[in-house]
């Protein structure tokens, strides 16, 4: 098969779990298992059973096995329960397989990318193959007195694929397949036919098996089938029996063309299968070679290729007396002496490594299979010396892979085949075939750039040993991968895991800084780049708009140059406000308001910010760009709230008027408050806003309060003789007061000229409702229909006193936990700290700081609100990236028995 052609019932392998004796937990370890040789057997674990009391290598001893080892998990008794939402007693009831199978189907997920919460819904089909039910042995030991709530779904064999569909939210098929030892690729099989029906969008498909019990060891014993050595000598003359083996595994399907469509890393194709029976024999267990042909010929016959093709089949493969030579035999009939071969047919068997995992045994093969196609290269099948004296290799033109080899004509161009055979006791046959995957195509576009010099790894998990234990995990997986990019990790942690409750951001602009964030995570220590928080409850999110005082040259000048998308909101403000400050802006050597924000220190232009025209217009330019930036990345308020000039961003960002109008309104603002009566003075006095009040008395139409920043934070303004006097008063009270550097008394009696202006001039603005709540300064509470909605509205505004301190209070009362400023500098930050400091859990950030670097900042403060629990969209942060595989979640097993 020199050019590569898929059918019509072509069915993508995009992710896979197994968990395997010798510590295997994925495909990756498994893979390093098979290429090491590794022989995962050993003795039965001193916590299932006394070995010495149920072995004996008489095979006619009563109630004894004559092997007593095998293929064993660590830990099977472990299970996180309440990562599952599982109570403690239902846990204990439940067969360990059930608990297996969830945690297999969360992991194969994972590697392939998909998140598990966003799939409720879905028509997709879960297939497990199983035949052993041990801990229904051990729990029936103990009588009916124990039979209690969860008994019968527990031990039910059909809940281990009910489970996860119930997990999921899934409405597809959910069932278990029992065909005896070819139960799991049987049930793969039966999810293809199903995707190929188009019954289910995509599958998960696999077996389990555990062996807990030691009757089951002495059942298998008695009928014949077990090696004494506890070795399987796969086609080898020591061929004895088998080997027990434990674990499961679980495939993601999808239709070929499905999954080229989403943008899958697709691990294989399964491009055709059968299932068929002997039909009868010599015996019930004995296997038929005509029978197994049958399957083979269906099957490639299904796939459209040619048996001349394949280059490996990986066996079932038992090392029993019969059934190698019969599998042998069948092999060589159809595949290793088809027509046109060229070379010899490779086999081997994993069985050699793990045991035989019986009803679990056909995806093991499956997924080795699997990973032999995708790294071109093929294990070898162990402890084989001299054939069986059943099977002529060489008549049959087979060999058994006894080394770790390239894939066979590799750089040929021919695209690798692969068989995975599986038979079940009873005589039932299932053979699949396997291909490689298309070639990824790449994105002719140009991706979006990755946050200049930082990127984000976002982690979470159910609980903080989880989020240390994934931290760990990563930092081990990233050091031993040098060529994996940070900003592939970012991208994968931020598009394809789920996001929990205990929750980190670790940032960095290097591979070394995000290590050694990851490690201060692992290691429960703190780092300036870690970000760590918990989202408890359904507090809300407000966003915060700055005022007059917090500007500053350059501000935003790097976002505008990092985020086209900034850039773009930034760019279109400025064309309205331009408009608008046209006389302004032809008196100064600039063209544009932009030059003005952005003008350098040095610059001849840079005095003229603080001039209050450009400062309100830069403010409300540079926050209404941040607007769209966080809305970019995710952010969805529940409020909205500015201070003074702030809130008409803030009103904007509500749909209370078009940006078109807003620039109108801000630019007519500054340019009336800049010209209204000169002179005056304002100074912030750390009292209580009624101790203020009552010396404000004899200044009645001189002096006003012009903020309300805090309980113990006054803002006063008007003539400059009267608010000294005041000043001076508090302070020799021992008062902290500070005399405000600005060109005029805002929000007192001198601005009553440029108020009734203001509001003639937004005669033609058009108003609306808005569609966030926002608080408004005038009263500090939620704005009423009607209220933002006519000009006198905002002509108060300028005239009257910022309540940003009752605002705070209102938005607290709302259920309002996190506040985002979007601001040149977190002023409105600190005051949010110092107003609810000690009430419950709190956060706030700013996206901007002075004398930080802008895209640092940015991505810092969307971490700071992440981990309270506001959903955000780190996507957008990370175009560049692209998916890999990474570590799965770190469960957090406890004993439940």
């Amino acid at each position: 098969m020199s050019n590569q052609s898929y059918g019509d019932n072509a069915i993508a392998v995009v992710g896979m779990s197994c968990r395997l004796p010798g510590g295997v937990n994925g495909p990756d370890s498994f893979w390093d298992l098979l290429v090491a040789g590794g022989d995962a057997v050993g003795e039965v674990p001193a916590d299932r059973w006394d070995a010495e009391t149920f072995w004996s290598d008489d095979p006619a001893a009563p109630g004894r096995a004559v092997a007593r080892r095998g293929g064993f998990l660590d830990r099977v008794d472990g299970f996180d329960a309440r990562f599952f939402g599982i109570s403690p007693r239902e846990a204990v009831a439940m067969d360990p397989q059930q608990r297996l199978v969830l945690e297999l189907a969360w992991e194969a997920l994972e590697n392939a990318g998909s998140v598990p919460g966003r799939l409720r819904g879905s028509r997709a089909g879960v297939f497990v193959g199983a035949m052993a039910d041990d801990y229904a042995t051990l729990s029936r030991r103990a009588g009916v007195e124990a039979i209690g709530a969860f008994t019968s779904t527990g031990l039910a064999r059909s809940v281990i694929a009910n489970r996860v569909s119930y997990l999921l939210g899934l409405t597809g098929p959910s069932l278990v397949v029992d065909s005896g030892q070819s139960s799991a690729l049987v049930a793969v099989h039966q999810a293809c036919q199903s995707l190929a029906r188009g019954e289910v969008s995509w599958a998960l498909a696999g077996g389990v098996n555990l062996i807990l019990a030691p009757e089951s060891s002495v059942a298998v014993s008695k009928f014949g089938g077990l090696s004494p050595d506890g070795r399987a000598y796969v086609f080898d003359e020591r061929a004895n029996g088998y080997v027990r083996g434990e674990g499961g595994g679980l495939v993601v399907l999808k239709r070929l063309a499905d999954a080229v469509a989403d943008g899958d890393d697709v691990v294989c194709v399964i491009a055709g299968g059968a299932v068929t029976n002997d039909g009868g024999g010599e015996g019930l267990t004995a296997p038929s070679a005509e029978g197994q042909e049958e399957a083979l010929r269906l099957a490639y016959a299904d796939a459209g290729i040619a048996p001349a093709d394949v280059d490996y089949v990986e066996l079932h493969g038992t090392g029993t007396r019969v059934g190698d030579p019969v599998e042998a035999v069948a092999l060589g009939r159809v595949l290793g002496c088809a027509e046109g071969r060229s070379g010899v047919l490779r086999v081997g068997s994993a069985k050699t490594n793990v045991g035989h995992l019986e009803g679990a045994a056909g995806v093991v093969g499956l997924v080795k299979a699997a990973l032999a196609v995708r790294y071109r290269r093929l294990p070898a099948s162990l402890h084989f010396r001299v054939p069986n004296p059943g099977i002529d290799l060489e008549a049959l033109n087979l060999r058994v892979q006894t080394e770790l080899e390239d894939w066979p004509h590799e750089g040929s161009g021919r695209v690798p085949v692969v068989g995975v055979s599986s038979f079940g006791m009873g005589g039932t046959n299932c053979h699949l075939v396997l291909t490689a995957g298309p070639e990824p195509v790449e994105d002719g576009g140009s991706p979006a750039p990755a946050v200049p010099g930082v990127v984000p790894w976002v982690l979470s998990a159910r609980s903080v040993g989880a989020l240390r234990e994934q931290a760990g995990n990563l930092a081990g997986f990233v050091e031993d991968r040098p060529e994996v990019e940070p900003v592939d990790v970012g991208f994968s942690l931020a598009t394809a895991r789920s996001v929990f409750e205990h929750r980190a951001v670790v940032l960095g602009k290097s591979r070394e800084e995000l290590l050694a964030g990851l490690r201060a995570l692992a290691e429960g220590g703190s780092a300036g780049d870690v970000i760590r928080g918990q989202a408890v409850g359904a507090g809300g999110v407000a966003l915060l708009f700055s005022g007059q005082g917090s500007q500053r040259a350059g501000m935003g000048r790097e976002l505008y140059e990092a985020f086209p998308v900034f850039a773009a909101a930034f760019d279109e403000a400025c064309t309205f406000l331009d408009r608008e400050l046209n006389q302004e802006l032809d008196k100064g050597p600039v063209g544009s308001l932009r030059d003005v924000v952005f003008a350098g220190p040095d610059s001849e232009t840079a005095g003229l910010l603080d001039e209050t025209v450009f400062t309100q217009a830069g403010l409300f330019a540079v926050e209404s760009a941040l607007f769209a930036l966080v809305s970019w990345l995710g952010v969805r308020p529940d409020a909205v709230m500015g201070h003074s000039v702030g809130e008409i961003t803030a009103a904007w960002a509500a749909g209370v008027f078009s940006l078109e109008d807003a620039c109108v309104l801000v630019a007519a603002r500054g340019r009336l408050m800049q010209a209204a009566r000169p002179g005056g003075a304002m100074s912030a006095i750390a009292a209580p806003e009624n101790e203020i009040t009552e010396h404000l008395t004899p200044y009645e139409g001189r002096v006003s309060v012009a903020a309300v920043n805090g309980p113990a934070a006054v803002v006063i303004s008007g003539d400059t003789d009267a608010v000294t006097e005041i000043a001076d008063h508090f302070r020799e009270q021992g008062t902290r007061t500070k005399r405000l550097t600005v060109s005029h008394a805002f929000h007192s009696p001198h601005m009553d000229t440029a108020a009734a202006a203001f509001e003639e001039a937004l005669a033609g603005i058009v108003f609306h409702e808005p569609s966030l709540a926002v608080v408004s300064n005038t009263t500090g509470a939620m704005a009423e229909p009607g209220t933002l909605t006519t000009p006198a509205y905002w002509a108060r505004h300028i005239r009257a006193a910022v309540r940003f301190h009752d605002g705070i209070e209102t938005l607290h009362t709302h259920g309002i936990t996190t506040y985002l400023e979007l601001g040149p500098d977190p002023v409105l930050t600190s005051l949010v700290r110092d107003a609810l400091d000690g009430r419950g859990s709190v956060v706030a950030a700013c996206v901007l700081q002075r004398d930080k670097g802008e895209v640092r900042t940015v991505p810092r403060a969307l971490a700071a609100v992440f981990a309270s629990g506001t959903e955000t969209d780190w996507a957008p942060l990370l175009g560049a990236g692209r998916r890999i595989a990474l570590p799965t979640y770190p469960f957090q097993r406890k004993r439940y028995w």
